[in-house]
């Protein structure tokens, strides 16, 4: 369905920070703008990011031939 563009340490990265900003605002540290940490979640879980998509970019190991 999406193409793969995320690679192994990028979706680490996605999930760690993903997390802690939704941990902040279950907080109460910096408010309702913390659940924008869902995006990145979203994106290591999927293993595909849209801005990616659009920029041509990718973090994912090239396949070998």
């Amino acid at each position: 369905m999406f193409k793969t563009n995320v690679g192994g340490i990028d979706r680490i990265a996605r999930i760690v920070i993903g997390l802690a900003l939704i941990g902040l605002t279950l907080s109460g540290s910096i408010g309702v703008w913390g659940w924008i940490g869902v995006v990145p979640l979203l994106t290591a879980a999927l293993r595909s990011c849209p801005l990616y998509t659009v920029l041509g970019f990718s973090t994912c190991p090239m396949k070998k031939a």
